[in-house]
């Protein structure tokens, strides 16, 4: 089985399980105990749970305070999606460490598990683009454009499949090589937000 047919059930799985509530603060449940499958869950349930964090965000009357509390959350999520997509890759990199490379191997602009985590969004784009394909309180333009850009979002999900699995068969035969860079991001960082360390004068 191809990797993204793995992993396309479990993110849409877990979109699934997220709107039976359609709730920010509903705890997850992982059906998967271990594996790269309960990694990939994660990641998705992530995702769906910041989808709706950025909508909320949005609204021209939310209270201050709470678009404040909010905007901390969804600093909390970006972290928590970075340091998962590493994680990911690390498990690409140890299924591949044994692989001979070849003398005219190549390296791809992202590794791997970044674009799982564009997959992951993606499923997340048509989940939402088909409720609004689907509308029926809407007029039939939007419900027309709506189902004009689902097509597209399908399409681009049918390619995007079809890269990562490439990639990874690619990398597999030795034609392609990784290479993983931390995300350095620095406003996290006490040492190196100005405003951060500045603090501690």
């Amino acid at each position: 089985m191809k990797f993204t047919e793995t992993c396309q059930p479990i993110f849409e799985a877990a979109i699934h399980d997220y709107h039976k509530t359609d709730n920010v603060d509903t705890p997850i449940q992982n059906p998967y105990a271990a594996g790269i499958e309960k990694d990939l869950y994660l990641k998705c349930w992530i995702d769906t749970v910041q989808w709706h964090f950025e909508d909320i965000i949005r609204d021209p009357d939310i209270d201050p305070a709470a678009a404040l509390v909010l905007k901390r959350r969804i600093d909390r999520s970006n972290q928590d999606r970075t340091d998962l997509v590493e994680r990911i890759d690390s498990y690409f990199l140890t299924r591949y460490k044994d692989v001979a490379v070849l003398p005219q191997a190549t390296i791809n602009t992202e590794s791997p598990a970044w674009a799982v985590d564009r997959l992951s969004i993606l499923a997340l784009k048509i989940y939402h683009m088909r409720e609004q394909a689907e509308r029926t309180d809407a007029d039939a333009d939007h419900v027309a454009r709506c189902r004009q850009k689902l097509q597209v979002l399908l399409e681009q999900q049918k390619d995007l499949s079809t890269a990562i699995d490439q990639l990874l068969e690619d990398i597999e035969a030795g034609r392609k090589y990784m290479k993983v860079y931390k995300q350095m991001k620095m406003y996290n960082d006490e040492d190196t937000n100005p405003v951060l360390y500045g603090r501690k004068k």
